[in-house]
Formats: C-alpha cells, structure tokens, sequence
C-alpha cells in the first residue's frame, strides 16, 4: 500500500489497516487519529507531525521512522517496536507503550506525560528534557540512556534499571526509588527533594549540587558518594552508610544525621551560615560505623592507613591469614611474598564477605613480615584494597618465624 492509497482510504471512512505494509511510506502531516494499526510495518516511514490520536499500533514495526513532533497522545502502543526511531518532540502523552521497544529511540523533548511504559526496553535512548511526570516506568530498562534535564517528577520508578544512565539535571521529586541500584549513576544538579531513597544503593553517585530536601535517605548507601553543594535541608539520613562520601559545601541544615542526631550548623550572633568543608563535618557530625581521626599532633600517616579509627557497631576479629590455597590446602607462592599477599588478602575477604562485611567496613590491620625488607612488596598490593585517605589504622611488624614458615601474615578487626 501506498501513501495516496492509505490516504484516500481514510478519507473514505475505512479504519482498519491492521498487517499493513507501509514501510518507507511518506505521511508527514497525514491525519490518521483513531486508525487501527495493528501489527503495521512502518519501518524506516515519515510520519513527522503525523495525528495519531487514539490509534492502535500494537505490534506495530516502525524502528527507524521519523515521527518528530507527531502526535500519538492516548495511543495504544504495546509491545511496539520503535528501536532508532526519531521522536522528538513527540506528543505520547498517556499512551500505551507497555512492553515496547525504544532501544536508541530519540526522544528529546518527548512529552511522555501519564504514559505506560512498564517493562519497556529504553536502553541508550535520548530522552534529553522530556517530560514523563506522572509516566509508569516500572520494570523499565533505562540502561545507558540519556535523561539529562528530564522531568520525571512523581513518576513510578519501581524496578527500572538505571546503568549508566545520564540523569544530570533531571527533576525527580517526590518519587519512590526506594531500594534501587543507583551507584555510580550521574545525578548532577538532580532535584530530588521529597524523594524515597530508603536503602538505595548510591554508591559512588554523583550527586554534585543536587537538590535532596526532605528526602528520604534513611539506610541508603552512600559511601564514597559526591554530594559536593549538595542541598539535604530535613533530610532524613537515619542509618546511612557515609563511609568516604565527599560532602564539600553541603547543607545540611535541619538534617537527621545517620546517628539520629538532628544537625544544625553553629553560627554566633549575626553571621551568616556557610556550608562546612567535607572534612570538618566529616569530623563533627558523621556517625557511621566509623569515624576517621587525624591530628597534625601525631606523625603523618605515609601509607594507606590512617592514625585511628573511632567506629560504633558489631565488631568482627578476623584471625591472622596466611597464603593457603583452599583449593591445594596447602601454602602457595613459597618465594614470592607479593603473591603471598595476594593470597592472603583473597583469605580475608572471603571471610568478610562471608560475615556480610567488606574491605570499607575494616577499621584495623596488623602485617606479620619475615623480613622488613618485604615491606615495600606487601605495601604495594594491600594498597590495592584502600584508599590511602580512608584505609584503616596499621601496624607492622618483623616476626623470627610465621606459621608454616610464610612470609606474611594479615589480620584484621572489621565493624559491621
């Protein structure tokens, strides 16, 4: 079928085009509201400014079409495929989308308002400055795509997968990201304010300058965190992992802190408050598990350790290991300490892991060398495992003889 044939049957009255072969069809402008195309091939169609307005195009094929600034407001759209489709500027508001295909879609500027987009598949698509308030992206995949500067104020977010994906600038108050993987994630100048970010997975974020009043954050994991100008005025960070978080010129104004304590800055008569460095509220109202403690009164740590290490919780002794391979059950690596500790550093994390631990939650080490002259070799893998300005506290010593004569010995006291 022909775009003049498609046309002139419309016209006609007829609305039923269900299996259409319309592939590389021009329609730019055509009016084709209320049409049922079902299961239609549109694939690489120009449909730009097209008026599809209540349609059905289940099943429908139109990967690489043009529908830019079409409107499909009210559409039923399920499990349709519009992978590498340029849709931009496009009306789908409160439209059907469920199950559907937008792998690499272009989107910018989409309105996506009260859309269904459960379980829709919108891996590395452009969504820049869309509007999807109100939208249903349960379930969806969001892999590597581009939300920069979206609105998805007050939309459901239950189960989407967000890797990789660029949400600088995007506006996501008041939604329920409660228990979602977000590490990593670029959340830049984000606004999330009245958001649920109980337990969430932040890990790593960057959250520079973005907006978390009254947020949500109790049990969220934000260790090693950017929330560098960040705004957490009543938030509530009840419980919050902080271990290595960058907090430079955040306010926390009225904010309950992970240790219950409600925060408030010190100012003296008539000064204006100023958020406090990351170090100085690091050191004044961080309650963590632990708590790092420096004082240009004692050497200088030269190493990846620290001085001390005040820490709250359960407290796991992990015992002394040495470079047994469990699979030989036998010392491996006789001559070569550095593979010794490599080993023994696999030993001990094994038995964090296992006591639902990590490397972020040791607080103490103690090194066991043969030789000092080892030192260097041992330093330059352990330093692997930490960060040299939040590592645990240190001690090392030469013993005259190891367990099965070894050359390294690790322990190490975990709080959890």
């Amino acid at each position: 079928m022909n775009a003049e044939e498609l046309l002139e049957r419309y016209a006609a009255g007829e609305r039923s085009f269900t299996n259409a072969q319309l592939s590389g069809i021009d329609i730019k402008g055509a009016d084709l509201s209320g049409s049922d195309l079902r299961s239609a091939d549109f694939t690489g169609a120009d449909l730009s400014g097209t008026n599809l307005t209540n349609a059905s195009l289940n099943g429908a094929n139109l990967s690489r079409a043009s529908l830019t600034s079409a409107n499909l407001s009210g559409t039923s759209c399920a499990s349709i495929n519009l992978s590498l489709a340029e849709l931009n500027g496009a009306n789908l508001s409160k439209a059907n989308l469920s199950n559907s295909h937008l792998i690499n879609a272009y989107l910018d500027k989409a309105n996506l308002s009260g859309a269904n987009l459960t379980a829709t598949n919108l891996s590395r698509a452009s969504l820049f400055q869309a509007d999807l308030t109100k939208a249903n992206l349960t379930n969806a995949n969001l892999t590597g795509a581009n939300l920069a500067e979206a609105n998805l104020t007050a939309t459901i977010l239950s189960g989407v997968q967000f890797l990789e994906a660029n949400l600088n600038g995007c506006k996501l108050m008041a939604v329920n990201l409660r228990t979602s993987n977000l590490s990593e994630i670029k959340l830049r100048d984000v606004d999330l304010s009245v958001a649920s970010l109980g337990q969430a997975n932040l890990k790593k974020a960057c959250l520079q300058g973005a907006n978390l009043e009254r947020a949500n954050l109790q049990g969220a994991n934000l260790s090693r965190a950017d929330l560098s100008r960040a705004s957490l005025k009543r938030a509530d960070l009840t419980d919050a992992i902080t271990y290595g978080w960058n907090i430079e010129n955040a306010d926390f104004t009225g904010a309950t802190m992970p240790d219950g304590e409600i925060y408030q800055p010190e100012t003296s008569d008539g000064e204006i408050y100023q958020p406090e460095t990351s170090e100085k509220l690091s050191q004044k109202v961080t309650s963590m598990t632990r708590k790092i403690i420096r004082t240009d009164k004692a050497p200088a740590p030269v190493g990846p350790y620290n001085q001390a290490i005040a820490a709250t919780g359960t407290m796991l002794f992990v015992a002394g290991q040495i470079a047994i391979d469990i699979r030989l059950n036998d010392i491996v690596y006789t001559d070569d300490v550095a593979k010794q500790t490599e080993q023994v550093m696999a030993n001990l994390e094994a038995i964090l892991t296992e006591a639902g631990a990590t490397w972020l939650d040791v607080v103490k080490t103690t090194v066991f060398l043969k030789d000092m002259n080892d030192f260097a070799a041992v330093n330059a893998v352990y330093g692997k495992y930490f960060d040299a300005k939040t590592a645990p506290a240190r001690a090392c010593v030469e013993v005259a003889r190891l367990p099965k004569d070894v050359l390294v010995e690790i322990d190490c006291i975990a709080v959890i």
